[in-house]
């Protein structure tokens, strides 16, 4: 497990009002996004922290589930002009509590609020497990109209549900808040996502050219926007099948948020269209890393198996897809498929019977009669049609399908080339797509084929390495920068002053001393203090600060005049500033308790 690595658990919302949940969700997502502007801490995505919603649960197993060390979970509560937030960062080996605060704000404090809250975040993690470059301010103020700003996460929040209601839901919402300050960024990028994808997966085209001028109007405020990039990519992709401008805008919308999921699943699911799946599954498994509770990504996985003909590995990962979320539809439509394609009929029966957001029953069925018989019966295309007829707008191309296994391949092909020059989401995977086999032999598809992937509308070929293609840092395996923050001089000169501050001046008494204001002391600007602790002294500030203390404490234990206080009197008079910390911190350095160390040396025999 990486030490510096942080889920943001969703932040109660205990407001008077239940309908302020978009807000504590909203927040809590800018907590999330502003850590992820760390080179160095991983941070788990919105995804797989969102799964545990409304769940009790031990930290200990979310820190395994999620494979992260610290946990970050708090509370919101919102009322007329004021807001409160309560939050405690907590270690997921032991439970303990490294960090608490609880802030009180004016609701135009709102982004200084969040700046401050991941900042002490940021710090506490740094404190207690190593050297972090953590800049001075990691979220900017993107609107000074606060009411927008809440009309912003009210349309994230609907736009989230990923369901049609909710994305229309969502792009009334960004249009309000558009009117209300046309000079706030992000939602024109909200509702050109909103946009691209409704009108990639509906026949309402007209939705496409809408994105276009929201995006372009969002750059015209913004062109440094990672959510702007990650929104024309989407464009590109899914609604204009732009394989090399869409690959160009998610690596750009990466390369600004190394730690955006959501980009790199994008840039997966181009990679399958274009047939480059062992590059594809490289990102899955990277952003599973971030994400690993994240229904979708498996289900990416599940396709990418799928379209390799690796139908028990898609069914593993398509059920493990449902398993996290067993609304997900594709999730399901995925295992319909794989069962199809396993020639499991009880098995597709009873799930169909058992599930009541499977898909199309009827064509499921009749799909897998087609695709497993052995010169079975005949279907004119007057029976099929009576069956499909009620598919025109779905999730899976079935007719499509249907048409190819039962041999009307002329049908098939109008039916494809009509798909593929309006650019309909469902038929994005057309080229390798197995139930499509009957018709690669013909020069129609091969056609269809060589115009759609001309060279000229892919990405270059890119390379195998998933971290030379999401930007992760070229450093060593911690995530540590390995450039040398201070010359040699500086080095020498900081570390006499760490001396004097620690040694003469007793610094470490203060139980309150934090890296930030030990780096105050030592005139020294707290990034370069973390980095000299970690690289010359190989040691994290907490670490470094207990030394001291623990020193100290060894002094005072075995001075006949301390007889009378408590160990863990003494302890406290020592600068350490909880028992738990006192006692764990002991016990790793000298491998055993308070108690019996000093046993053992009043037991040792004078010099």
């Amino acid at each position: 497990m990486n030490d510096k690595s942080i889920a943001i658990l969703p932040f109660l919302n205990i407001s008077a009002d239940s309908d302020n949940e978009y807000f504590s969700d909203g927040i809590t997502e800018e907590i999330i996004n502003a850590l992820t502007r760390i080179s160095g801490l991983k941070v788990t995505a919105r995804t797989s922290s969102f799964a545990f919603k409304g769940k009790q649960m031990d930290v200990r197993h979310i820190g395994n589930q999620l494979g992260v060390s610290t946990v970050l979970e708090g509370s919101v509560r919102k009322a007329k002009n004021r807001v409160r937030i309560s939050a405690q960062l907590i270690q997921t080996t032991d439970g303990f509590q490294i960090w608490s605060g609880r802030f009180d704000r004016d609701l135009d404090d709102i982004f200084e609020l969040q700046d401050e809250i991941s900042l002490k975040i940021a710090d506490q993690i740094r404190e207690n497990f190593g050297h972090l470059e953590i800049r001075d301010h990691l979220v900017d103020v993107p609107t000074d109209n606060i009411a927008a700003y809440n009309l912003y996460l009210k349309a994230r929040f609907n736009h989230l549900k990923w369901d049609r209601e909710g994305i229309e839901n969502g792009m009334a919402y960004y249009d309000q808040c558009i009117s209300m300050d046309p000079g706030f960024s992000w939602p024109y990028f909200g509702a050109g996502y909103c946009h691209s994808m409704f009108g990639s997966w509906t026949p309402a085209k007209e939705s496409l050219e809408l994105a276009d001028e929201y995006i372009e109007r969002g750059f015209a405020l913004d062109d440094g926007s990672f959510l702007g990039y990650y929104s024309k990519a989407t464009l590109q992709f899914w609604g204009r099948w732009n394989y090399r401008e869409g690959y160009r805008l998610y690596k750009k919308s990466m390369a600004l948020n190394p730690s955006y999921t959501e980009a790199e699943e994008g840039l997966a699911e181009l990679l399958i269209a274009i047939g480059r799946y062992d590059e594809a599954m490289q990102h899955v498994k990277h952003i599973l890393q971030l994400d690993p509770l994240s229904s979708n990504h498996h289900f990416t996985k599940a396709n990418i198996h799928f379209l390799q003909e690796e139908y028990d590995k898609a069914l593993t990962s398509a059920d493990r897809a449902i398993s996290i979320d067993p609304g997900f539809t594709h999730g399901i439509i995925m295992k319909q498929l794989c069962l199809i394609k396993l020639n499991q009929k009880d098995k597709l029966d009873e799930f169909i019977a058992d599930t009541p957001l499977a898909e199309s029953p009827a064509s499921c069925r009749l799909l897998h009669e087609l695709s497993n018989q052995s010169g079975g019966r005949h279907l004119d295309i007057e029976e099929i049609e009576k069956i499909v007829e009620a598919d025109s707008v779905s999730l899976v191309p079935w007719p499509l399908f249907i048409y190819a296994q039962a041999g009307y391949q002329e049908r098939a092909l109008d039916t494809l080339e009509d798909a593929v020059v309006d650019k309909r989401g469902q038929y994005a995977n057309f080229l390798g797509n197995p139930f499509l086999q009957p018709l690669r032999a013909s020069s129609r598809f091969k056609q269809l084929a060589e115009n759609q992937f001309a060279q000229s509308n892919l990405p270059d070929g890119g390379s195998s390495k998933t971290t030379d293609s999401v930007g992760i840092m070229a450093s060593n395996g911690d995530g540590n920068s390995s450039k040398a923050l201070m010359e040699p001089d500086e080095i020498a000169i900081a570390l006499n002053q760490l001396d004097k501050i620690m040694g003469d001046d007793v610094r470490y008494l203060d139980t309150s001393l934090s890296l930030r204001s030990l780096a105050s002391a030592a005139d020294l600007h707290p990034n370069k203090l973390s980095w000299l602790l970690n690289d010359q002294l190989g040691m994290s500030f907490n670490d470094y600060l207990n030394d001291f203390r623990l020193e100290c404490f060894k002094k005072q234990a075995l001075d006949p005049v301390n007889n009378n206080f408590t160990l863990l009197g003494l302890a406290f008079e020592s600068g350490f500033n909880s028992k738990s910390t006192f006692n764990t911190f002991f016990k790793k350095r000298t491998g055993t308790t308070p108690r019996s160390w000093l046993k053992q040396q009043r037991q040792r025999p004078a010099n």
